[in-house]
């Protein structure tokens, strides 16, 4: 595809800490009324470039950059049953988790489909939107927790003793994702140390954390312009392997695209979480 931009030039929130200095914390639930989760941190807006990979999808893998591209169809098309998506898609994701990493056994925690409905203020599960804020999805404490809290805890103890993850794999639905895609930042840009926060999540009944993302100039943000259902991303939230300058995670975001064409359906997208082992 010719027309295809080698980048562009969108806005990213990135998280700015609590001014009274206390731990920052996301209510995970809506305030129903203004459809905003509430929090005690601000959203800070950067303009920044997002490189375009396409033709040049093999230039990143899970350990070089974070995240990884592939193509294969789904065989689960309809996406629209929890029960479905849980019997047929989530059985065909671990294997293919399995083939692409060498995994030797993965557990799916999780899914969230998100449909763009401008001027929807509901964000209750089944209204999920895409975000447009860089973030993590699990801290290092988060990711622990994860593996104790979906696995038998008599398995628990001995995979963590092992190499272990959480990867995402999300795939548009049903029509190429032009508008609102997403974008990933290369961890060979980001710095640890510095850019990530620890966010308490509050749920009804637990509280989970997940990593912020502070502004850093060097952050180099790629998409793959027009992802068709038929390509999928993983995404890494979490690697307990750390030598060998090995990706740990991935921040992450939804963006809006200035090159989408006019008449781009508006995005739909599903996005797995797995947690994933080796032996």
């Amino acid at each position: 595809m010719s027309d295809q931009p080698q980048s562009v030039t969108a806005d990213v929130f990135y998280f700015s800490p609590p001014e009274d200095g206390s731990k920052p914390y996301t209510d995970i639930n809506a305030d129903p009324l203004v459809g905003k989760r509430r929090n005690n941190w601000n959203p800070e807006l950067h303009s920044v470039e997002v490189e375009n990979l396409r033709g040049k999808e093999d230039s990143v893998t899970l350990d070089t950059a974070g995240f990884q591209f592939g193509h294969e169809a789904a065989a689960h098309k309809t996406f629209t049953s929890d029960a479905a998506i849980e019997a047929e898609y989530y059985p065909e994701s671990i294997e293919l988790v399995k083939k692409i990493t060498g995994a030797s056994r993965a557990v799916v925690f999780d899914h969230t489909i998100r449909r763009r409905r401008p001027g929807e203020i509901d964000d209750s599960p089944q209204k999920r939107q895409p975000v447009p804020l860089a973030h993590v999805d699990q801290t290092t404490a988060s990711a622990i927790a994860r593996v104790h809290r979906h696995l038998p805890p008599a398995e628990a103890p001995a995979l963590l003793q092992r190499r272990f993850q959480i990867i995402n794999l999300w795939r548009p639905i049903s029509h190429p994702a032009y508008d609102w895609p997403l974008a990933l930042c290369d961890y060979r840009s980001v710095d640890p140390k510095t850019d990530l926060v620890a966010t308490d999540l509050i749920y009804p009944d637990r509280k989970g954390e997940t990593n912020s993302v502070k502004f850093n100039p060097n952050h180099k943000w790629k998409y793959l312009r027009g992802m068709t259902p038929e390509e999928f991303v993983f995404i890494k939230c979490f690697d307990s392997k750390t030598e060998d300058n090995t990706a740990v995670l991935t921040p992450h975001t939804a963006f809006q695209d200035p090159s989408t064409p006019k008449d781009a359906p508006f995005r739909e997208s599903i996005e797995l979480r797995l947690l994933v082992f080796y032996d």
